[in-house]
């Protein structure tokens, strides 16, 4: 018998309109290469699962306590003993307030196959669908390519939200209607001192679905449409020479929209949660006028320019 094809999904959000055209089904899923000091959902940077309280809902009941079987509850609304604890979500199902969770989870094709088609209707009537975000998704590249392909073979639009960082074996795998393509600093150093990594590999993978899409006709299976999206940071992201060169690049490899996404501060509660440090904590989003700049700087180069998703 072939084993069924598992991959680590952290939340599964219906009625997102952020991911893409139309009303759609966000699945996250688990895992990032890259430590974005903005990251507003740092539960997805661990391929693993994690212990990821509500201590706000927590009543101090004991149930957590008296239904552990490893006995790795000590208190109540306390993290798990990591020694002991195996994650095995007993905790978190028998806690009558929803104190406990555990950000990722182990699903099969089928399973979150099953999800998505709830809402197939809303996709038909807003010309949405299904988005595979992350973290980053092309981490559990055949994961991936499987669920890409079952949305296709339903005639479900699916797009990938991804930050360009993977080899290009899995990207080549992975063939949805739609790439978001994040594009975050065009100068190597820069890149890599705001995200952790180098943006070779991205640049170059931006550049082979620029072609992919040129040669091929955007009605057939193979090809994928591409829009750009531009995380907008004060401090990281802004500077002038990185807008210009963002615009430049994007124009010249002949992809026509790049979404301007400003950045907020929604995440910052998570870090707390899971016992890590917020590095942006003085950050303010940008100003109505510092976005408006940057999308005249970006449509000077001929771009569909957008804010937001």
């Amino acid at each position: 018998m072939v084993k069924e094809l598992t991959g680590t999904v952290f939340r599964i959000e219906r009625f997102a309109v952020h991911d893409g055209p139309g009303i759609r089904t966000t699945v996250f899923l688990k895992g990032c290469p890259l430590r974005c000091a903005w990251c507003h959902s740092p539960e997805s940077q661990a391929p693993e699962p994690e212990f990821m309280p509500l201590p706000d809902r927590c009543i101090a009941c004991g149930t957590c306590v008296a239904a552990c079987p490893q006995l790795a509850v000590g208190a109540p609304g306390a993290p798990p003993n990591t020694g002991l604890c195996r994650l095995c979500r007993t905790c978190v199902g028998a806690c009558p307030t929803g104190a406990r969770w555990i950000a990722g989870e182990k699903m099969p094709v089928a399973a979150v196959m099953e999800v998505v088609e709830r809402d197939r209707v809303f996709y038909d009537e807003s010309g949405g669908g299904v988005t595979f975000s992350g973290g980053e998704p092309l981490m559990q590249a055949a994961f991936v390519a499987a669920l890409v392909d079952e949305c296709r073979a339903r005639r479900i639009h699916v797009a990938v939200d991804t930050s360009g960082f993977g080899d290009h074996a899995g990207l080549e795998r992975v063939r949805p209607d739609l790439f978001l393509f994040d594009v975050k600093a065009v100068d190597e150093a820069c890149h890599r001192a705001i995200t952790g990594v180098s943006n070779r590999v991205i640049l170059e993978n931006l550049r082979r679905l620029a072609e992919r899409r040129r040669q091929s006709d955007l009605r057939t299976v193979g090809p994928s449409d591409v829009i750009v999206r531009f995380p907008l940071v004060p401090g990281m992201t802004d500077a002038d020479d990185n807008v210009v060169g963002v615009g430049r690049l994007v124009s010249s490899l002949g992809i026509d929209r790049i979404d301007v996404l400003p950045y907020h501060r929604a995440g910052i509660a998570k870090y707390e949660r899971l016992g890590r440090p917020y590095t942006l904590p003085a950050t303010e989003p940008p100003s109505a006028e510092q976005v408006a700049r940057v999308v005249e700087m970006l449509t000077a180069y001929g771009l569909v320019v957008r804010v937001g998703g």
